[in-house]
């Protein structure tokens, strides 16, 4: 069988055991692949358990810049007994394995057609090691040698890489040069180097940034304007409210005195974290809350007053697999109606649908000032795939010049001035009234909310003809979101179409090579990318505008396509679902494969 031979191009997936210090030295490898100019997109894949259960590293090295997943392997690293079969399975055909040979394993256990290379990793750092634990963390990084040796990859970056890392502490860094090449000095003297696999120096990262989702929507908060965080911790937002506390004791501490310029409170609960951000929302500051989809299922009652009270909130939801408890460290889009119609009642939330860590921090920021425009709880939907693993991203900017939009808030002088304050009143004619903020007054200004059946100067009532005003004042602020919201990013194919393609978040990478891939085949859709709901009038124009429509999403009931459908008031003939939803983000393979398969009954494309 012939060998896969590709440059800078291909596939390679670390199998290890949880809690065995393989995260680091993968993370090493990936680091390495971008010194050399050359993109790479890796995702850790892991069990909710601290130790012991299967883990995966999975980086896809692409020139071309492709930052999805592609499907399939083209080399693993296997160093799991428990998933070998399944490993194995994985590999292309005429791909390559790396195994720990150290211990035999019978022939029939290697898959046909894969060149099998074998290290003694344990034998190795046995005998160069002493401590048990330094046994098993050396075994990954000698690992790391022989892969450097097979493909072809420069000494001096891994070596830059340790002296940045282990500046000061010359004894780790010589521990750890040392294993690197003893995995590296027996691949040479024992195995076919360099195989069809190699790395060979590019230029093609630029000016690129390698950060995480989760740390991106911190900063993006922190420049922002936030100063209150209350969370409760959960499976994979709990890292927003860590970066956000460490980046506001670099940026929210005062120089002079040393005060601190911030609020951040681990509550109890889910149900106490939201309902304190409705406070501090109320109060005047830029609050918010990180959480997934169990977090937000107790949030609802909070979210719902803030809905109708018309307090400011942000919400970072990063999804998960769901329902429930459901694979807390697996992904997910499956959140997008729960989150869009939270609480009882009629209600209707803005949703943000960042693609990467870039539009992350750029969301994040624009969350709160659409919370104090609108007021209003504004949802950040991001996910696990985006949130917990780097990508390569452009750089984050921001205009030192920009002010923060805080919206409708009548200010002392205007009460004294003895302008009209009617705290639910409509009198611009985009739905948004005007409020104010405790302590602004000591006698005018103040109100009192008492549920949702009150009149526009917030006094009680039950007239019906009130509750209907309110309503559809609050219909009218939705609206009005459509045009402030990020608006959707169109792709125009390279030929006129008659068929498109809608998607949204962390779908976008595989998206786009799926595009690529079957415009190469003669196979022709216009895209649209959704950034935010409510839809604005680009979106159903797009749709109105083609035959068939796809509708690409991570969840079972297709979310995204019901929400379309009953907003647009769409017929849900002319959309076709294409769903993903075992939990591993979305491959360019099965978004081109799903949709090569729908258009069969088009005689064009037969």
């Amino acid at each position: 069988m012939k060998r896969i031979e590709a440059v800078n191009d291909f596939v390679i997936k670390f199998a290890n055991v949880n809690g065995s210090g393989s995260a680091s030295a993968n993370e090493l490898f990936a680091k390495a692949v971008m010194r050399m100019g050359v993109p790479v997109s890796p995702r850790n894949i892991f069990p909710s358990n601290i130790q012991g259960l299967p883990t995966w590293y999975e980086a896809r090295v692409c020139e071309k810049g492709y930052h999805g997943r592609r499907g399939g392997v083209d080399m693993m690293v296997a160093m799991n007994p428990q998933t070998w079969d399944a490993d194995m399975a994985e590999i292309e055909p005429g791909g390559y394995l790396l195994y720990d040979s150290t211990r035999p394993i019978p022939p029939d256990r290697f898959p046909d057609g894969v060149l099998v290379l074998g290290v003694p990793l344990t034998e190795i750092v046995n005998e160069a090691y002493a401590d048990p634990r330094q046994r098993q963390l050396f075994k990954n990084i000698a690992y790391i040698g022989a892969l450097a040796a097979l493909l072809d990859m420069e000494d001096g970056v891994f070596e830059k890489l340790f002296a940045e890392q282990y500046r000061g502490k010359e004894r780790l860094l010589d521990a750890n040069m040392k294993a690197l090449h003893l995995g590296r000095d027996y691949a040479l003297a024992h195995l076919p180097c360099p195989l069809g696999l190699r790395m060979r120096r590019a230029d093609r990262v630029g000016d690129q940034i390698f950060t995480d989702g989760n740390s991106a929507a911190a900063l993006g908060l922190i420049y922002g304007g936030a100063t209150v965080a209350a969370w409760y911790p959960i499976t994979p937002s709990s890292s927003i409210p860590e970066a956000f506390e460490k980046y506001c004791h670099k940026f929210r501490v005062e120089a002079s005195t040393g005060q601190h310029r911030f609020a951040i409170v681990q509550a109890e609960d889910e149900l106490a974290s939201i309902g304190m951000v409705v406070g501090a929302g109320w109060n005047g500051a830029r609050a918010f809350t990180a959480t997934s989809g169990p977090g937000v299922s107790l949030m609802t009652e909070f979210i719902g007053l803030a809905y109708f009270a018309e307090v400011p909130v942000t919400i970072i939801d990063v999804q998960r697999g769901g329902p429930s408890t459901g694979m807390p460290t697996r992904t997910q889009q499956s959140d997008l109606i729960a989150c869009a119609y939270a609480s009882h009642g009629d209600t209707k939330h803005v949703l943000l649908l960042p693609q990467d860590p870039h539009e992350c921090f750029e969301h994040s920021a624009a969350a709160l000032d659409l919370a104090d425009r609108l007021q209003t709880p504004i949802f950040v939907m991001t996910d696990l795939d985006i949130g917990m693993n780097q990508r390569l991203c452009k750089p984050f900017v921001w205009d030192d010049a920009r002010s923060y939009d805080r919206g409708k808030v009548m200010t002392r002088e205007e009460l004294e001035a003895g302008k009209d304050f009617g705290r639910y009143k409509d009198v611009d004619g985009d739905g948004i009234p005007w409020r104010t903020l405790p302590g602004t007054h000591p006698t005018k200004g103040a109100f009192f909310t008492r549920g949702t059946t009150r009149d526009p100067y917030a006094r009680y009532s039950e007239r019906g003809t009130d509750y209907v005003y309110n309503m559809e004042r609050l219909l009218r602020k939705f609206r009005t979101a459509a045009s402030l919201v990020p608006q959707p990013v169109l792709r125009k194919a390279a030929q006129p179409t008659r068929f498109g393609v809608i998607y949204f978040g962390s779908t976008s990478p595989a998206m786009h090579e799926a595009l690529d891939v079957l415009q190469a085949e003669g196979v022709h859709l216009d895209a649209l990318r959704l950034r935010a709901f409510p839809f604005p009038d680009s979106v159903p124009e797009f749709i109105a505008a083609h035959e068939k429509v796809f509708v690409v999403e991570q969840n079972r009931d297709a979310q995204m396509h019901s929400m379309l459908v009953n907003e647009l008031d769409i017929d849900p003939a002319r959309m076709v679902r294409v769903l993903h939803y075992d939990g591993t983000p979305i491959t360019a393979r099965f978004i081109a494969g799903a949709i090569r398969k729908n258009m069969v009954w088009h005689k064009e494309y037969a």
